[in-house]
Order: C-alpha cells, then sequence, then structure tokens
C-alpha cells in the first residue's frame, strides 16, 4: 500500500499541482515546500511533454519553458530525491504516456519508489490499455490512479471497482484550465463511485479560483488546484513582484500558500525594459527615414 492514503487522514484534503522546473527547478522547490508549510497534504508534479493533450495554454506554456530550459525526466527524477528529504506528505507524478515508454516503464515506474514517488497519473492512458503499466506499478508499489471523465458514463462504474490510491475525477470536459463555471453533474458522477469502491475521489480541470476549490470540496474529498498560473504571472510577465499569496478555504480546513519568487539581481529586471526600448527606438527611427523621403 502506497503513502497516499496519509492525505487522507484529517478527512477532506488538498492536491497542490506544479510543473518541474517552470521556470526552474529552484522556484519549483520553493512552491513545494510553501505549499506544504501552508496545508497542501498531496503534491502532484508534472513532468513536461512535448505534446501535453490534456492542458490548457497555461499549463502547456509552462510545459514549454520547462522544456525549452533543459529540464529532463533523470534531472526531475534527481529533484524529486533531493526534495524528500525534508518534504513528506505523498508526492504523484503526472506526466503522459509516450514519458514512461521512450524512459522503459519499469525502469520508470521503478525510479519513482526509489525516490520516493506514490502514485502516477497518465491522462492520456485508456483505462482499457492500463496492463502496459499496472503490472510494474504494483510490483513497485506506486500506485496507477485512474481518471473517470464526464463521458465516461457505462465504463464508471468498471473503473471505480479497479482503482487504486485515489480517482481523478474530470470536472468538465475538455483541457485543463479557468472555467467561470462548472456545470458538469458530478454529483451522479460520484453516487456512482461511491457504489464501487471506498476509494477517496479527487476533483480536477478547471478548478482556479478560492471560491470554486471551496465548492468542489463540499461532496469531494480532494481537490487539486494548480499554480501555473500563478508562477507565469508572477515569474514570466510580472518579475518585480515579490510573492503570489492564495487562500484557500474549505469546510472543515484552510489552506494558505505563499509562493516567493525573490530576484536577487535588480539589473535583471531592466533588461525586458531595456529590449523594449530598443524596439521602439529602431521603430521611430525607421519611421523618420521613411518620412524624410517622401515628396516634399
Amino acid at each position: 500500500m502506497s503513502n497516499i492514503k496519509k492525505a487522507f487522514e484529517n478527512g477532506k484534503a488538498f492536491i497542490a499541482s506544479v510543473t518541474c522546473g517552470d521556470p526552474d527547478l529552484e522556484t519549483t522547490a520553493k512552491v513545494v515546500r510553501a505549499a506544504v508549510e501552508n496545508g497542501a497534504d498531496l503534491i502532484e508534479l508534472g513532468i513536461p511533454f512535448s505534446d501535453p493533450t490534456a492542458e490548457g495554454p497555461v499549463i502547456q506554456g509552462a510545459n514549454l519553458r520547462a522544456l525549452r530550459g533543459g529540464i529532463t525526466t533523470d534531472k526531475i527524477f534527481a529533484f524529486v530525491k533531493e526534495l524528500r528529504r525534508d518534504v513528506k506528505v505523498p508526492m504523484v507524478f503526472m506526466t503522459y504516456a509516450n514519458v514512461v515508454f521512450s524512459y522503459g516503464a519499469e525502469k520508470f515506474i521503478s525510479t519513482c519508489r526509489d525516490i520516493g514517488i506514490d502514485g502516477l497519473i497518465l491522462p492520456d492512458l485508456p483505462f482499457e490499455e492500463k496492463e502496459e503499466f499496472l503490472p510494474a506499478c504494483r510490483q513497485y508499489d506506486v500506485d496507477l490512479i485512474s481518471l473517470i471523465a464526464p463521458t465516461s458514463e457505462n465504463r464508471i462504474s468498471m473503473i471505480a471497482r479497479e482503482a487504486e490510491g485515489f480517482i481523478y475525477i474530470v470536472s468538465s470536459l475538455g483541457v485543463t484550465g479557468t472555467r467561470n463555471e462548472i456545470r458538469t453533474d458530478l454529483s451522479s458522477i460520484v453516487k456512482v463511485v461511491r457504489e464501487n469502491t471506498k476509494v477517496p475521489c479527487a476533483i480536477g480541470f478547471g478548478i482556479s479560483t478560492p471560491e470554486q476549490a471551496k465548492k468542489m470540496a463540499a461532496p469531494f474529498l480532494m481537490t487539486s488546484f494548480s499554480f501555473s498560473r500563478s508562477i507565469q504571472e508572477t515569474v514570466h510577465s510580472y518579475s518585480h513582484i515579490r510573492y503570489s499569496y492564495i487562500r484557500f478555504h474549505f469546510p472543515e480546513k484552510s489552506y494558505k500558500a505563499h509562493m516567493f519568487f525573490d530576484n536577487q539581481n535588480p539589473v535583471l529586471l531592466l533588461i525586458p525594459w531595456a529590449i523594449l526600448l530598443v524596439f521602439v527606438l529602431s521603430g521611430l527611427l525607421k519611421m523618420i527615414s521613411l518620412i524624410s523621403r517622401l515628396p516634399s
């Protein structure tokens, strides 16, 4: 039995989701530790992939930035091994089947066990094809997390009966990302799940505000929230901002997540403005040149 059950010891729980290496592993470590210090019960670590089909623009961008920065699966394995020195909450990987295939399924999953990863989420893996990975996951005590989508319909009971760790319920059709409103009849999905298993349910895809997290937490034991947008806005768009602050209120628990992004070199903050100034001056010079050529 994996470590995931510890996330449920206090009733409702909270999953913090972050893409490894966006913008670098040092920042990822700060985000993970800050989330744990402020109440996260389980960490979902995304391994970047070049074609993340389940992700919306924000997490797609996080994947591509991490890959451009030179992130690799081996670097993430080493990072998690170091992270495990002080981070004791359950952790799972979120990635794609091709990442595991190309690395070698048994080698990948056995390494997960060795570095302290408790579960594996593969959103592009159909339930009917999970035998490609399930034997190795069971051999090395890594839970292969099942997903249930609004389109699963008559397959829900079948998926629920064989689920391990927790069940990841997709809140709405489409990819991850912000939704103004989640209209899926989630209660009927949970009803079928509960008739077939006692494995906890996590709700994800589109949980982007504290209000949505609070609403989703009522019928579910776990709520997944991605920090990718906060990281993108703080690090990539507004590097002068010192930290981002998010607070989650649940019926039984209150979570705070502080993410600090200290920029030790203020000169770096001037670089984007200097580049912008060069483009503006270049445009003005071209305009002046064109005007000077006009007939008087």
